[in-house]
């Protein structure tokens, strides 16, 4: 075996690994979710995630590639290598048999779970909060998670019989924004919702049938103060139990004929309302910044 690139720690077994090692045995056991919370691990697939990963210290476990991957994404290698954090090469059919995409990209990173406990991530003081009720579809889950991200949110909220968030797909989806925000999981919504209440926060509930619109929300000013908004699953919407407890209801206005946005386009519409009416600057008597008061 050729000696590693400077910087490359390599795992002392020789030889790339199979998919019959041990330790990609285990690591591909993780695809499962009894699996991932037993060990409280799971599975970061590709460079844009592997990178994100590494950038929060302490939360990748082990990272495998393939040899041209390692090669290609050198840095990435590097980065693991001075956190101390074993690097090992694969074989095509183990990196194969690790990934869930049809072409992966050659690197798979081992992580240890990033929930936050829901009182640690209110006491940071988020501003702009977004709470998945319900919602069983990963994709969805992750597209609202990269969402709130971009759109500025402190804590992405799984709450009920919610997707696991470490799952594949959810990963995939999320573009690396898993690793940017407090992910905290609740088992209560109800209780979420009282908490969020609690620490100052107005909570929204998006539903088709809202008494409020959002756009009247915004041009009110409503949507200036530190929010939280419930989404809830594309098949049954939020539970009736959510709806009530939530400071309004609102509805996303539809201009056209479509009978209705999909969830990931929703969430996109009201996560980017709070994120501009919390960033909009107020001028004097009540205009912003740049406008004319006369």
């Amino acid at each position: 075996m050729p000696s590693p690139p400077p910087g490359r720690r390599l795992d002392a077994v020789p030889g790339p690994f199979t998919p019959r090692t041990p330790r990609v045995v285990a690591a591909r056991r993780l695809q499962r979710r009894r699996d991932r919370e037993a060990t409280g691990r799971f599975l970061a697939e590709g460079p844009q995630a592997v990178r994100e990963a590494l950038a929060r210290a302490g939360t990748v476990v082990e990272l495998f590639g393939t040899p041209a991957a390692l090669d290609r994404h050198a840095d990435l290698a590097a980065l693991a290598a001075r956190a101390d954090v074993p690097v090992s090469e694969v074989t095509d059919e183990a990196l194969a048999a690790l990934a869930e995409t049809v072409a992966p990209q050659g690197l798979v990173a081992v992580c240890g779970h990033l929930d936050v406990p829901l009182d640690d991530a209110l006491a940071r003081g988020p501003r702009l909060v977004a709470v998945l009720a319900e919602i069983r579809d990963p994709g969805n889950a992750g597209t609202v998670l990269r969402t709130a991200d971009a759109a500025g949110a402190g804590a992405v909220i799984f709450a009920g019989d919610a997707v696991d968030p470490y799952n594949g797909k959810c990963v995939r989806a999320s573009a690396g924004s898993l690793f940017h925000v407090d992910v905290v999981r609740a088992t209560d919504p109800v209780a979420v919702v009282a908490a969020l209440r609690s620490a100052g926060l107005t909570v929204l509930a998006t539903t088709g049938y809202g008494d409020s619109d959002l756009d009247d929300l915004a041009d009110a000013g409503r949507l200036a103060a530190p929010t939280a908004w419930l989404f809830g699953s594309e098949a049954h919407g939020l539970p009736e139990e959510l709806t009530a407890a939530a400071d309004a209801r609102v509805r996303v206005p539809l201009h056209g004929r479509a009978e209705s946005l999909n969830l990931a386009a929703a969430a996109a519409v009201c996560l980017y309302a709070s994120a501009r009416a919390l960033r909009r600057p107020a001028g004097p008597r009540g205009h912003t910044a740049g406008e004319s008061a006369g």
